[in-house]
């Protein structure tokens, strides 16, 4: 076997370790709410998630990837092909470590700032701190508040709206306010997944819509959605000994989850597959540019690893996001669904980065404090902190290691 083979078997290696730590940690917050709320069971959610990210990877994922995520660190680092090839390795594994630490202990972290701090840690290795875009670096900073505070505004309104229209009403008019306004739920939530397809994910940017056509779908979407998702309620969902309101945001819920599930497999695949991407390019053609083709086996391959780790792991963050923080509802549930769904979409929008881990927390917390501040568990909130802010200067330190260590042995 040859000397780039090797180094390719090993790029397939780190990558797959990536892609785990992504269901592992990242992925299960698409979930988290589900099974918090208990619409499904730990094991459904592990199936779904991983079917759900394996479709979204491979047929929806990006085919061409940035070299360099977010573009923090400038692009002149790759001139040298050893030192791109040695610095995809490091950011791949700091990457990695960082978010397999951070699922050890069972708190959620963003595997897009993981990437991101690895990349910085290879850059300022490779050429020292001007190649680092310091204000973009700074806007991945903000996203740590941004995230958060707004799915947590969103996740309050959304569950008051909930309580002031239905759960306020007398226990044997819940069920009836439920199915009667059940249109309204499901076309918001269609609209912003509608819009957060066409938008956000790699299929949807490359169909090129304008905004009005988009807005136009999604309208009606949403309309048509929530007309056939009241039939099928009114059909399938029965108030049994009250509490029938519960079952009809449960069924809701779900389909929000599998929307999250989908996109993350469209979207985070790219955390893992693009460092492998240069890895695979470098070696096959000697050269690598800003950007990079990803062929479709390489997706299914991230797809994959995102599943393993889903099915492997995926339970300890799900449980700390679902049940830690505050005791989740389906209702709820929902509210902190179409918090985080909308978070990223408008945050998206308006050019800001956002996490969709963030938002999920964010989202979590609002629906804890409509309750009142003592339904939030703060210690765990506090925790969960500490690992956001720690992310990037841990990966980009590990990094820094990692590559130095690669620069003697090679």
């Amino acid at each position: 076997m040859g000397q780039e083979h090797v180094i390719l078997l090993v790029g397939y290696v780190f990558g797959f370790y990536m892609a785990w730590n992504i269901g592992a940690n990242d992925v299960a917050n698409s979930m988290a709410s589900a099974v918090g709320a208990k619409a499904i069971t730990i094991r459904q959610a592990i199936f779904i998630a991983g079917i759900l990210n394996v479709v979204g990877a491979t047929f929806i994922g990006a085919h061409v990837t940035e070299t360099i995520r977010k573009g923090i660190v400038s692009t002149d680092v790759l001139t040298d092909p050893d030192f791109a090839l040695l610095g995809a390795f490091s950011a791949l594994l700091a990457a990695a470590l960082w978010v397999s630490f951070a699922t050890w202990k069972s708190l959620p972290v963003s595997t897009t700032h993981s990437i991101v701090g690895a990349m910085i840690g290879f850059g300022v290795m490779a050429g020292g701190f001007s190649v680092i875009h310091w204000a973009k670096l700074g806007a991945v900073v903000a996203s740590w508040i941004i995230s958060p505070v707004f799915s947590l505004i969103i996740g309050y309104l959304t569950f008051k709206v909930i309580v002031g229209l239905i759960l306020s009403r007398s226990p044997g008019l819940r069920f009836q306010r439920a199915i009667d306004l059940s249109p309204l739920f499901i076309g918001l939530a269609c609209f912003v997944v509608v819009l957060s397809f066409l938008f956000k994910t790699p299929l949807g940017k490359s169909l090129s819509l304008r905004a009005p056509a988009s807005l136009g779908i999604a309208v009606a979407a949403a309309g048509l959605l929530g007309w056939i998702g009241r039939q099928l309620l009114m059909r399938f969902v029965r108030d049994i000994d009250s509490g029938g309101e519960e079952e009809v945001f449960r069924r809701i819920q779900i389909g929000t989850s599998c929307y999250v599930a989908l996109a993350q497999g469209a979207n985070d695949v790219a955390n893992a597959i693009g460092p492998l991407a240069v890895i695979y390019f470098l070696v096959k053609t000697g050269s690598v540019g800003a950007k990079v083709p990803v062929p479709a086996f390489l997706l299914l391959f991230g797809g994959i690893g995102i599943a393993c780790g889903i099915g492997m792991a995926g339970h300890r963050v799900m449980d700390t996001i679902g049940r830690k923080i505050t005791t989740l509802t389906n209702t709820r549930g929902f509210s902190v669904d179409f918090a985080a769904a909308t978070t990223v979409l408008v945050a998206s929008k308006l050019g800001l980065p956002v996490s969709t881990t963030h938002a999920a927390v964010g989202g979590v917390m609002g629906v804890g404090l409509a309750r009142g501040i003592e339904a939030v568990n703060f210690r765990v909130i506090f925790q969960i902190m500490i690992y956001w802010v720690l992310t990037v200067p841990a990966a980009a330190l590990t990094s820094m290691v990692l590559f130095k260590i690669l620069l003697i042995i090679r």
